[in-house]
């Protein structure tokens, strides 16, 4: 007789009758699951002395073993064990302890916010606790429920105790956002109905919200853009906010174009710039000096224009060939395109290398003149006193290309779209970076230290709409106003290391909803990536999130007053997202607008907005698997995604995969990139940010097995002519492992949710 550990230390006969009682509870309710099976496999793992914990383990394990295409319901029942696992560990039993007592420990701990027992009283607080419905852990899914643990619960990291479950995470996130709000009837109607809206994974909210909000550290943002002036103390006042950022779940994005090549002259000739690399490699020891709250690394993507005189060894910088010395691998790069670089690429000519230093309001009108850009532009190169290089312009973009492929992580700006079709007007407030994850297009100024309030730090705040738990495009409009909501008072709500980026968000407060599930709701009505018939049914969805969000922001502002800069907003002048997309999509979809955009722009004319932006197509690995949902806006890459992560192999199977399972057009059965960069230009026309948009490509469908750099270009050049302002991942399909249309493995890749993820 095998004898089992209890948590006392105390040892009894182990009950096999217990175990399948919890194991029969697990499985009420699913399809396929066969709780004998879970029995017998785990009961050969079994040793004496086991403790209840390895039991509880190696049972949630032998049924996370078992999720597959033909039965994914064990996925359910995995979460099911999980979430019990779970509650044990934090409460010490199944069932949550009362609401108020439990937050006033975890206050009196320093776990909790200390001003949730000061914002609400007990009667508020006994009733959002009574209001809360623990049955919906019940819906999570096995993945979800190891996210759960590994990055959102409060816990010790160093211990791995666990204090919370997910229901107490949704009603105190909610209780946190609303509870700026003044009117305390109002107040707690929004709580209810936002926790409503998360916890049944309508909205899905961003990893520094989900483990943030409600602890002591008040900062939230996903995205933080910082821009870096050409000297010392600009640099060094970068790297310094770079590192509060990061300690603070922020992924970063860091515009370091405008910094003077190497050999140019300093201090009138009294010696010569050690050029660009060298402060790159000093940013990359910033980002990666202190992990992000215990949650994941720091991670940051740097941005520079094509036509930079060190742009051929800027572009090299992620190679694995070469020395450290000439290499900064541990970050990403975003190349700056606009019109003047793709023509001189289609005209056959050359692209001039210039460093900004030589060059007076070249950089500048880079991003805020395109007229201006290319005079000056033709005007330096016809210039025989001036330091330059010209470089064959198919030999420029072949190099970006191979890099591109070579290492997946090599981005792609169009400064010209980011500026034209754009929120802000850019002679005024121009668009000069992206962010980490290039969904995020907001403007920054650099700092000439650290308390400087001149400069500029653009931070995003994030959350997405899951279309797949969303039937009716009318519900974005109550959903938009909860959204826009709660991530405003956010901004008011959470606090700012650096005194920029405090002014920037608030004077401009600048918010980034996007979305996750949209290969499910492809599969759902029977729509493909591939073929154009999607692209209807994304014109209309995505007219309506943008309209309702900028109707919701609109109603905010009659309230609380529109944000202090929306006079640098081109909505200030009532021009729309519809008014400046490129017309080239009208070529993919009819312009046929369902909502009435007419009334909106009067109403944005008299009452201004209180957020300059609202949305953006971010990635969202995590907060997908949390909502059971498919990624982002990319298509699957199997019915079944096998995840190596630091939390264990976690499986994760695609929506109602028993009714769907031959509806899903999964990422390697999709022949090219063009329909998939088609649905997102069609986005684009109403995303006032940008979009996470990747490229993906199978070497096995060419000859020799290599992807032709010809292709890779003209992918990009199709997207540009469309009007599509970023490109993100570089994906190309290896062969390595299980890897068919059914399941495929995956490496869990932490560096972008990064914050910015969400």
């Amino acid at each position: 007789m095998l004898l089992v550990t209890k948590r006392s230390g105390k040892k009894e006969a182990l009950d096999l009758d217990k175990i399948h009682r919890v194991l029969t509870w697990a499985a009420e309710g699913l399809d396929n699951v066969s709780v004998s099976q879970i029995e017998l496999k785990a009961q050969l793992q079994f040793f004496d002395g086991i403790t209840t914990s390895g039991i509880h383990e190696t049972i949630i394990k032998s049924a996370a073993d078992l999720i597959s295409v033909e039965s994914p319901d064990y996925q359910f029942l995995a979460a099911r064990l999980a979430i019990f696992h779970l509650r044990k560990k934090a409460f010490g039993e199944f069932t949550p302890p009362d609401f108020y007592t439990h937050i006033k420990k975890l206050v009196e701990s320093g776990k909790y916010d200390k001003h949730i027992l000061e914002d609400y009283s007990e009667s508020e607080l006994n009733e959002l606790g009574n209001y809360i419905n623990h049955d919906r852990d019940l819906n999570f899914s096995y993945a979800a429920v190891k996210q759960l643990e590994g990055k959102y619960l409060v816990q010790n990291r160093v211990t791995g105790q666990i204090y919370e479950s997910a229901q107490f995470l949704y009603m105190l996130v909610s209780a946190c956002l609303y509870s700026v709000t003044k009117c305390k009837v109002k107040r707690l109607d929004y709580v209810k109905r936002f926790y409503d809206a998360t916890s049944k994974f309508k909205i899905s909210l961003p990893t520094p919200i989900m483990a943030g909000v409600r602890t002591p550290t008040r900062q939230f943002s996903s995205c933080t853009l910082i821009n870096t002036d050409d000297s010392l103390d600009s640099i060094n006042a970068s790297a310094s906010s770079i590192v509060k950022y990061v300690s603070q779940r922020a992924g970063i994005g860091l515009n370091v174009g405008k910094i003077r090549a190497l050999g140019s002259e300093i201090r009138g000739g009294e010696a010569l710039h050690t050029g660009i690399i060298p402060f790159i490699k000093h940013f990359q020891t910033a980002v990666k000096s202190c992990s992000q709250g215990g949650v994941r690394g720091g991670a940051a993507t740097l941005f520079y224009p094509l036509w930079h005189l060190e742009v051929e060894n800027l572009l090299v910088l992620k190679n694995n060939r070469g020395v450290e010395e000439n290499r900064a691998r541990h970050l990403d790069y975003g190349v700056q395109f606009n019109k003047v670089m793709y023509q001189r690429l289609i005209k056959g000519q050359s692209i001039t290398l210039f460093s900004p230093s030589d060059v007076p309001n070249l950089y500048d009108s880079f991003f805020s003149d395109q007229e201006k850009f290319e005079e000056l532009y033709i005007k330096y190169e016809n210039d025989p006193n001036i330091r330059k290089k010209q470089v064959k312009a198919i030999e420029l973009f072949s190099l970006f290309a191979q890099e591109r492929a070579s290492t997946g992580r090599i981005y792609l700006q169009n400064v010209d779209h980011c500026n034209i079709h754009s929120p802000f007007i850019s002679s005024v407030a121009p668009i000069q970076q992206s962010n980490l994850c290039l969904e995020i297009a907001l403007p920054s100024k650099p700092l000439t230290n650290v308390d400087d309030t001149d400069g500029e730090i653009a931070l995003c705040t994030l959350s997405a709409f899951n279309l797949g738990a969303i039937e009716s495009l009318d519900e974005f409009e109550e959903l938009s106003e909860l959204a826009v909501t709660a991530l405003d008072n956010l901004l008011d709500y959470q606090s700012y290391p650096i005194k920029a980026a405090e002014k920037a968000a608030l004077l401009r407060r600048t918010l980034g909803i996007g979305v996750v599930n949209y290969a499910y709701k492809l599969a759902k009505h029977g729509l493909k990536y591939s073929d154009g018939s999607g692209n209807q049914l994304t014109h209309d969805i995505f007219e309506a999130i943008q309209f309702y969000l900028m109707k919701a922001s609109v109603n905010l502002a009659k309230e609380k007053g529109a944000c202090e800069l929306f006079n640098e907003t081109t909505y200030s002048q009532g021009i729309l997202p519809i008014d400046t997309y490129s017309k080239k999509v009208d070529e993919l979809v009819s312009n046929n607008l369902k909502l009435d955009w007419e009334t909106l722009r009067e109403e944005i004319l008299k009452y201004g907005m209180r957020n300059s932006t609202l949305s953006a197509l971010m990635p969202s690995e995590t907060s997908s698997q949390i909502s059971n949902a498919t990624n982002g806006i990319e298509p699957p890459r199997g019915l079944v995604s096998v995840k190596a992560s630091k939390d264990g192999i976690l499986k994760q199977v695609v929506p109602d995969i028993k009714n769907l399972r031959h509806q899903y057009e999964t990422l390697w059965d999709i022949p090219d990139n063009k329909g998939y960069i088609s649905l997102v230009a069609i986005m684009q026309k109403f995303v006032d940010q940008t979009i996470s948009a990747n490229t993906n490509y199978d070497p096995s469908k060419f000859e020799s097995n290599k992807v032709p750099l010809k292709l890779i270009i003209s992918d990009l050049i199709f997207g540009y002519q469309h009007g599509v302002k970023t490109f993100y991942y570089h994906n190309t399909r290896d062969g390595a492992g299980v890897d068919t249309p059914e399941t495929v493995v995956e490496e869990s890749d932490d560096g972008c949710q990064g914050a910015c993820k969400i």
